[in-house]
């Protein structure tokens, strides 16, 4: 414990290249001291062990956490190891899928919902320029699919301290569309969807604060295009904010949307032939804690139909007796199996609707 435990909490203050004065030297020293103690005491009080600890400062470290102060630490601590043997008893049922620490590890779920921006996500009944795609243009399911082994899907990206997880869904199916008919994997401007796709820009989103992706896609269709990630790059994740649209970057050529197709609902057999097609956005619910905690492995576990989040379906298999849809996340790829979550496939789950309602609201963008 006393190897690494000032690390976390070491508050050098410095004026002009100069140490202050020895008083506030000494109060920064009582001040670790009795943090020391809050932390000894929060241990012994939660029957935390010694490897314990460890693991818990190595999750410090490896996430590069920063504590305002004790009252943020010991709530952090608490969540941690509430989140820990969680994982723990969870584990041991030897179930299809494992959990297992990320940056969400110190945070509780209201904490988790809070900070992702997950809010409920309603259905557009006035969604413009949609189509129902005539399942005959696939005359044969493929038996998988692998959309990232195809090269058709970008690195994952992280969404951070914003609730703009629709635009990564967006650009995703984007990327995925413009794949397919030039040959060529172009990752396209989420902060552009954040700033810009709202009503003073003729759109219907509202940046961090959530958003539909048949509305982006229709918006894409008015602009003619997006333009690429690198000419309007993402930064509402550090911000925690909707920024002010720029219109000094071009959109990518022959990136305009010309309609969308939405997919027949609570269907596994046509979000197949979707997904044979291109790779679709999907809204589902992921405020539960084992999707936040998720690690590897196809995910049985509970999880129901209130969407509030917006995700990427880029292919689907079977993994060790299990069917599974692939989904492609916007948390970074310290979440998760490196960014990606597989969700159990088939009727069974939450009555045809799919894992986590997965199969409730889909589309995807004809370029």
């Amino acid at each position: 414990m006393e190897r690494s435990f000032g690390e976390y909490f070491v508050l050098v203050i410095q004026i002009n290249g100069k140490y202050t004065s020895k008083n506030i030297i000494k109060k920064i020293l009582l001040y670790l001291i009795t943090m020391r103690a809050i932390f000894l005491l929060l241990s012994a009080l939660l029957f935390v062990n010694s490897s314990l600890i460890d693991r818990f400062e190595n999750w410090v470290s490896e996430f590069k956490m920063n504590f305002d102060n004790h009252v943020v630490f010991e709530r952090v601590f608490k969540n941690w190891v509430s989140n820990h043997k969680f994982i723990e008893e969870i584990n041991s049922k030897n179930l299809t899928y494992k959990l297992g620490h990320n940056q969400f590890s110190g945070m509780d779920s209201t904490e988790f919902r809070e900070y992702l921006g997950l809010t409920f996500i309603l259905l557009d009944e006035d969604s413009e320029q949609s189509i129902f795609y005539n399942s005959n243009m696939v005359s044969k399911i493929p038996d998988s699919v692998d959309w990232v082994s195809a090269g058709a899907v970008t690195p994952v990206k992280d969404q951070g301290q914003c609730g703009s997880c629709w635009s990564f869904s967006t650009t995703g199916a984007l990327e995925g569309a413009y794949f397919n008919k030039y040959n060529t994997l172009q990752s396209f401007s989420e902060q552009q969807l954040v700033d810009c796709d709202n009503r003073r820009n003729g759109g219907k989103d509202m940046g961090c604060s959530g958003g539909l992706m048949d509305n982006a896609f229709s918006w894409i269709s008015k602009k003619g295009g997006l333009c690429s990630e690198a000419d309007y790059p993402y930064v509402s994740g550090i911000t925690k904010e909707t920024g002010t649209c720029q219109t000094k970057c071009s959109n990518v050529k022959n990136s305009g949307v010309s309609t969308f197709v939405d997919v027949v609902p609570s269907s596994d057999e046509e979000m197949m032939k979707a997904l044979s097609l291109n790779p679709v956005s999907i809204a589902i619910e992921a405020d539960q804690r084992e999707f936040q905690l998720y690690k590897s492995g196809v995910f049985t576990g509970n999880c129901g139909t209130k969407l509030d989040h917006g995700v990427l379906v880029v292919g689907y298999g079977y993994l060790e007796g299990e069917d599974f849809y692939l989904v492609k996340n916007s948390w970074s790829t310290s979440w998760g199996d490196k960014g990606y979550i597989k969700l159990g496939r088939g009727s069974k789950y939450n009555n045809g609707d799919g894992q986590c309602g997965m199969l409730l609201q889909a589309s995807y963008p004809i370029l």
